[in-house]
């Protein structure tokens, strides 16, 4: 097989400029990268395509040229015409021709890469947090079932009916938190599966929330609704939302907005599996944004970026959706914070 050939059959893009900037030869991957064909792009500057507002990937190919060194860049962002931003490694190679310097640019995308790498270490995260929610769950327990015993002691030895009614409020409140731990705490938890709509339970959830904020805090959707019915436990999808919501509803404050948004994504991948139908619940608020410092940390427990946050509704959260062997990931920059909720429909994998 021939040199030319190889190139053509590469996963790699590959392209040729001149000083100018116009390509001179592409690769089919140099073809899917642009997003335009070889006779449309043959001859026409670079600067066509790219529309990077900052020129960085544009000023790398420049200095490479100006310097005659060559340049290897990594997880550089691209924004193209017609399309959303990518991220990219590139390699950039002066090679003199003629008088002039052209360069050879070698071009990987990676965006596929950094979402992978990026949900492995929320899947470890996740793993290690509900360890640790686990070992909290356990030292709660412990108080609470001293407790019970204690007012059930209490209760044997008061000969009055109008002072047991206190003791009885004692243990049913001990009970109902000890259902609470294990329920929030995912400690034995096995998700009671059953079909059901996830708009009906965004909607539940909606009407909750309204209900607890003021009137200048809006809350939109925008659902799809040729969303199938997921199998999913009800009650915590609630609890998970809740918690997702209730983080948007604080972001805003006393005026802002509130989106709850579905879609359905193919061919998905969550950790290393690839599902062939997933559902996407999107949580956006226009609220101050996640600090960048508290990024990296989001989901363990304790860490929480309000006075009056107990940096557990994340980390629950996520615990919450993983029973589902979903995912929940997020960006966050000011007046545009968007928590996206990943849940494998019926379990399809592919």
């Amino acid at each position: 097989m021939k040199s030319e050939e190889i190139i053509e059959h590469l996963n790699l893009a590959v392209l040729m400029v001149d000083e100018a900037l116009h390509i001179r030869y592409l690769n089919p991957a140099g073809e899917e990268f642009l997003g335009t064909g070889v006779r449309c792009a043959l001859g026409r500057p670079l600067t066509n395509f790219i529309l990077d507002a900052g020129d960085e990937f544009i000023s790398h190919i420049r200095r490479s040229i100006d310097t005659g060194n060559p340049v290897a860049e990594r997880e550089i962002g691209v924004k193209r015409l017609g399309a959303g931003e990518i991220t990219i490694n590139c390699v950039i190679t002066p090679i003199p021709a003629g008088g002039e310097t052209e360069c050879l640019l070698e071009i990987t995308r990676v965006d596929h890469l950094i979402r992978i790498s990026h949900e492995e270490h929320l899947l470890t995260e996740n793993l290690a947090t509900r360890n640790m929610l686990r070992g909290l769950a356990h030292e709660i327990r412990n108080p609470l079932g001293g407790l019970r015993g204690a007012a059930q002691l209490l209760a044997g030895e008061l000969a009055g009916e109008e002072l047991r009614c206190y003791t009885d409020v004692i243990i049913g409140e001990a009970d109902r938190l000890g259902k609470l731990v294990d329920g929030m705490f995912g400690t034995g938890v096995s998700p009671q599966k059953r079909e059901l709509n996830i708009h009906n339970v965004l909607e539940h959830v909606r009407h909750l929330a309204v209900a607890e904020v003021p009137e200048s805090v809006t809350f939109s959707t925008d659902y799809d609704p040729s969303i199938p019915t997921l199998r999913a436990d009800r009650d915590l999808l609630v609890q998970a939302m809740l918690n997702l919501v209730g983080n948007a509803v604080r972001a805003v404050g006393d005026q802002g907005d509130v989106c709850l948004k579905t879609r359905v994504l193919r061919q998905c991948m969550i950790g290393d599996t690839c599902h062939r139908l997933v559902i996407l619940v999107s949580v956006v608020d226009n609220g101050c944004g996640i600090a960048e410092e508290l990024k990296p940390q989001i989901f363990f427990p304790m860490v929480s970026g309000s006075a009056e946050g107990t940096g557990l509704g994340l980390p629950i959260a996520q615990s919450l959706v993983h029973l589902h062997g979903g995912l929940i990931e997020f960006d966050s920059a000011p007046g545009q914070t968007e928590f996206r909720v990943l849940l494998p429909l019926n379990g399809v994998t592919h």
